[in-house]
């Protein structure tokens, strides 16, 4: 019997900060920072205590990883901004959010056989030797999906919870139509 558990498990997310951001004063003064422009250019900011990681690049653009919900992103963002804040950068608009992806993880309640599923899907990829997963492609979507022989999935390239549930009902109909046959 099929089922449809799942759980967000990461929420990232892009913003726009509308101010230029000196990265060398930043990784100076921040202790939770890392800044190695040879190796990328933008700083990695950690909030631990909040499980948030943020990218922040001198044009004031970021990308928060590490929420758990949609809500959660504009709060991340202002735990960045109030980082930034304590070495003396000033805000004067409010920042443009947009999340880029939604990441879930569940199980469907079904063992599955990758083999026969990666003939009969036809965006499927499965390389048991480089990767236990199938790697499912949804047609004419941005969502991706791995899955395993035990029934666990994981669900990417949503851009919100509405989208993730939308595309587990949908495999769910897709694999009890191929497993029928």
């Amino acid at each position: 019997m099929f089922k449809k558990e799942y759980k967000i498990e990461n929420v990232v997310a892009s913003a726009d900060l509308h101010v230029n951001v000196p990265l060398e004063k930043v990784s100076r003064k921040l202790p939770n920072t890392e800044y190695t422009p040879e190796q990328f250019p933008g700083l990695v900011l950690k909030l631990e205590k909040e499980g948030i990681t943020a990218l922040v690049f001198s044009t004031g653009k970021i990308v928060c990883t590490g929420t758990k919900s949609e809500d959660d992103v504009e709060r991340a963002v202002k735990l960045v901004m109030r980082e930034l804040r304590k070495v003396g950068i000033k805000f004067t608009r409010k920042p443009d959010i947009e999340v880029q992806n939604v990441v879930a993880s569940g199980n469907i309640g079904e063992k599955l056989n990758l083999v026969d599923l990666a003939f009969k899907l036809k965006t499927a990829e499965y390389e048991p030797e480089q990767f236990p997963g199938l790697v499912y492609k949804v047609p004419d979507s941005h969502i991706t999906f791995l899955l395993f022989g035990t029934g666990k999935i994981v669900c990417t390239g949503a851009k919100n919870k509405r989208e993730i549930k939308r595309a587990i009902d949908d495999l769910v109909k897709t694999l009890k139509k191929i497993m029928k046959k």
